[in-house]
Parts: structure tokens; sequence; C-alpha cells
């Protein structure tokens, strides 16, 4: 999905610019990184908002017209009101077509409902992560990664290397272990079979 939306250019800085920024409907934000300059810029508040409520927005690669000039970035934070639905402030970083990435992509989980350890074994699937980080290159970055539990046993797991990832994609692991993502967990007082279809 290809996500684009206008940016301005931002020549005020400071508390007391971003505070009448932020007044007048805008969103005070960077966009750094790559071979350029970091550049301060302002943002519609009401279309950045909405934006984030979107799942593709967090894991896609973005175009931002900057006074009609392009720039490809991917989402890196975001500082928001302590209680108001009000976004503070917000980060993109610049990506190069020819330079690998990480980005954190989110998981959907399919096929639990039919799997043996629900079905055959009473058990509830649960699930332990809801996103994992990925290195490749901007043009290869999936929207989401797909994780198949219809062969899930009960008392398995799926580990963060077990999942099929797409084409040019590796997963980065942080430290030692292999991460679970989903368990098949016992439910208390369920009998084998229990969940079979009558």
């Amino acid at each position: 999905m290809q996500i684009q939306f206008k940016a301005t250019k931002r020549d005020a800085q400071g508390t007391g610019a971003s505070r009448r920024l932020r007044r007048a409907g805008q969103l005070p934000g960077i966009i750094y990184g790559a071979s350029g300059d970091a550049l301060p810029v302002t943002f519609d508040h009401n279309e950045l908002y909405h934006l984030l409520k979107k799942e593709v927005f967090h894991s896609s690669v973005l175009t931002i017209d900057v006074d009609g000039r392009k720039e490809t970035v991917v989402l890196r934070d975001t500082q928001w009101h302590a209680f108001k639905p009000q976004v503070l402030h917000i980060d993109f970083q610049r990506v190069a077509a020819d330079q690998k990435m990480h980005l954190k992509v989110p998981l959907h989980f399919v096929g639990d409902d039919v799997s043996p350890a629900v079905k055959l074994g009473g058990c509830m699937i649960s699930h332990v992560a809801n996103e994992i980080d990925v290195q490749c290159l901007p043009k290869d970055l999936p929207e989401f990664v797909e994780v198949d539990l219809s062969a899930l046993e009960a008392g398995q797991s799926v580990h963060a290397s077990q999942i099929k990832l797409p084409a040019g994609v590796e997963l980065v692991l942080h430290g030692e272990g292999d991460p679970v993502v989903a368990s098949a967990l016992k439910v208390k007082g369920a009998a084998e079979g229990e969940g079979e279809a009558a």
C-alpha cells in the first residue's frame, strides 16, 4: 500500500513555537537520517492522528511531500499527550532503496481455531507477541507477517525462528534465545477431545 501525505518545512523551533503550532492544529515533527540533514517539519494533526490509527502506517515505507519534494521514510517515534488524544511530536527516518532497514512488523495469526490443540486438545491459543523485528530492503518490507497455527498441537509453542518470512526479509533477534510468539495452553478443567465437534 502506498501512503503519501504532506508536510511543510518548519523554521520556528523551540517549546513556544511548538505550542503555538499545536494550538493551530499542526503537529511538529522531524525527518532525519540517510545522507540528508535533519529537517524540522509540520503536519496537519488530524490527518496524522487518523493515519496513526492504521496498523499499516507503522510498518510501511511512507512518502512525505515536503513543499513539493518527496521524502521516503518510515515512522520511528511518536510522543503523545498524557491524557488527551493528541500527538505532540512525530519522528520519521529516511530510507534508501539500496540499504537494508530494521522495522517492527505486525503478526497476523491464522488457523488457531482449527488447530489440533484447540479442536482435540482442549487448549486455548495465547498470542505472546504481536510483532517481530525484521531487516530488509525497503521494497521487500511486508505490511504484516502471517503465522499459520493450523498444525499446532497441545503443549506446543511457535518460536520466532519458525515463522515463514517473505523473500528478502530476515528476522532480527535481540539478545540470546528464540522468543515464543504463540503457545497452546491447556484450559483448566478441559478434557482431551472436548473441543472436537460432535
